[in-house]
């Protein structure tokens, strides 16, 4: 029983594979085609690499941050993938076109066809350590260098774009803020003169402080004077004129401290009046102090938006301008192509050379009569 033949066996059995010279002329014009075409007309890669900038890297971050202004629109961990698909998208692919002339170049007047061609023919990847790459293949070195200098220039002015867009929302949202905390500010300053106006305090806080002092003042000074009553009354009576004139001097400290200790918020320069003036002096310098606080935040986050704008257009680093790669560049489709028709070429020969068992029997029995 003969045994089944393999594939390459039922291509070496072919009445057409029976000579050399038609097994060569099947397979060698077309591996010569193939390679040809690998070759010529001959192909140049451009490319070119870049990374995405932060302020850190650019020593900028401690004047950004003096000035209020922190330049993370996407945030470091997403630079890479936002850089890459901003770089992917159609506006960068329009900028492309008009920058590099297209149109005119490949004769080709349909945008969707030009989109196409650069996504077919325009490669964007990422590489270790946050580099992205782009680069291309074509037949005209000038256009591909052309080409990939325009992504880099596109992909950079779209991300200063959407920075720009980013602090021009954040600059009034920050401008509506700052408003409202001037208003605030404002009116916390009335409110405050107000206050000094009506208790007619030129500095509130040391009058209190005064006017809290004034009770042990007062005690102390009637100790004093009682003191030195003691001292006249034992050398005159109470009807001697210097020691009527000590005991009129106690009782009038004596009143001055009982107003002063009473609770009559209405009793000027009393405890009570101090308690009452001193809650809304806290309450109105906390409310000043506040809005004092917030307006100068506001205020310098503002001023920190102008910072950003300038430094929109420092979003990308690049690292490599583009350049024609001086390596010989092969069309690897035909070039693998050549190679599997001649890979087969030599196992159809060494097949006929050393074929297999059964394979000699098969040949005695299926030979043309007429060869024979």
């Amino acid at each position: 029983m003969t045994p089944p033949r393999s594939f390459i066996g039922t291509f070496a059995e072919f009445r057409w594979f029976a000579r050399f010279k038609w097994r060569a002329l099947v397979f060698l014009p077309p591996i010569v085609a193939l390679l040809l075409l690998a070759v010529f007309p001959e192909r140049y890669r451009a490319a070119t690499s870049l990374t995405p900038a932060d302020p850190e890297s650019l020593g900028l971050s401690g004047t950004l941050g003096q000035l209020g202004a922190f330049n993370s629109v996407f945030g470091n961990q997403a630079a890479v993938e936002v850089a890459m698909r901003v770089a992917k998208s159609v506006a960068v692919r329009e900028g492309v076109i008009k920058v590099a002339k297209l149109e005119q170049r490949l004769n080709q007047s349909n945008d969707l066809k030009l989109h196409r061609w650069l996504e077919d023919r325009v490669t964007i990847r990422s590489l270790r350590g946050g580099i992205i790459s782009i680069e291309m293949s074509l037949a005209d070195a000038d256009l591909a260098r052309t080409i990939v200098g325009a992504y880099v220039t596109e992909t950079q002015s779209r991300l200063a774009e959407i920075s720009r867009g980013q602090t021009a929302y954040k600059r009034d949202v920050l401008f509506k803020l700052t408003t409202d905390a001037s208003d605030r500010l404002a009116k916390a300053q009335a409110d405050f003169d107000n206050f000094r106006l009506r208790a007619r305090y030129a500095d509130p806080r040391s009058s209190m402080e005064a006017i809290g002092e004034r009770v042990p003042k007062l005690e102390v000074a009637i100790k004093a004077k009682q003191v030195q009553i003691d001292a006249a009354r034992e050398m005159f009576t109470d009807q001697n004129v210097m020691v009527k004139q000590l005991l009129a001097e106690m009782n009038t400290l004596q009143s001055q401290l009982a107003e002063a200790k009473t609770t009559d918020p209405r009793s000027s320069e009393s405890v009570g009046r101090l308690v009452t003036q001193s809650s809304q002096l806290f309450k109105l310098e906390r409310e000043l102090g506040i809005s004092k606080a917030l307006y100068d935040s506001y205020m310098r986050y503002l001023q920190g938006t102008a910072v950003e704008d300038l430094t929109s257009t420092a979003n990308m680093r690049v690292l490599e301008p583009p350049y024609v790669d001086t390596d010989r560049q092969y069309r690897l489709p035909a070039l693998a192509g050549a190679i599997v028709l001649l890979l087969l070429w030599l196992a159809i020969e060494f097949y006929r050379l050393r074929p297999p068992v059964g394979a000699l029997r098969y040949r005695e029995l299926h030979a043309d009569p007429q060869e024979a």
